[in-house]
Formats: C-alpha cells, structure tokens, sequence
C-alpha cells in the first residue's frame, strides 16, 4: 500500500483548506484511514478516522467540529476538510491506512494500529 497525501499549504487562521491522501492499493475497501498531524517538537497526533465504508468516523476533540474527514472508494481516495483553522493545527499532517479483520472492524484512534504511512503533507496556519 502507496499513500501519497497531498493540499497541504499556507491559510490563514479561520480559513479552510482541504488535504487528500490517495492510495495505490486494489482493495482501498479492506482499509481504514486515518490522519495523523505532528507538530515541530511534538509527537504525532490521532486527527481523524474512518471506516472502509465511509459509514463511521472518529475525530479528536481539538477538530470535532472543524474537520470533516470522507473517503471516494472509486477514487482510493481519503479527504480531511479543514475549516475555521488556527495556529495550533500546524504541522504536518500524515494519511495512514490500516487492513480490516472485518467489516465490523474497530476504527481505531491510536497510532500503532496503522500498519501504512504516507509522506505527509504541510499545514501552516497564519495568525
């Protein structure tokens, strides 16, 4: 499994920007996606999840309410759409997949439950 995350940039905050991460992968359907941000000095962060179906979502509470994270699965595509941004959600923000055992498969919020990375992707919010 490729990620390949793309649309990260420069916004400024309360701004919205929306970040893509698509997956060189057959069965797009057998996985769970997430996304992932890590900021310069920190660790990286559980963002925001969501099931092979599209039908289930998790999302931290830092972006509950801002983020609205949907996936294409004609497209092997995963979609973070970030609004009403600001300068703490900087970073670099990192798509990640992760096989389901089932279709009733847990969506999981922890790090080490994701077995694919992608390259990430810059997020800089102005103040």
């Amino acid at each position: 499994v490729q990620l390949q995350a793309s649309g990260g940039g420069l916004v400024e905050a309360g701004g919205s920007l929306r970040i893509s991460c698509a997956a060189s992968v057959r069965t797009f359907l057998l996985y769970n996606m997430a996304w992932f941000r890590q900021a310069p000095g920190k660790e990286r962060e559980f963002v925001s999840a969501v099931s092979w179906s599209g039908g289930r979502t998790r999302y931290s509470d830092s972006v509950k309410g801002r983020f609205t994270i949907s996936r294409d699965n004609a497209k092997n595509t995963v979609y973070l759409q970030m609004n009403s941004l600001k300068p703490e959600d900087t970073g670099v923000y990192y798509c990640a997949a992760a096989r389901i055992l089932s279709t009733n498969s847990d969506v999981d919020t922890n790090k080490t439950a994701y077995s694919y990375w992608g390259q990430g992707t810059l997020v800089t919010v102005s103040s």
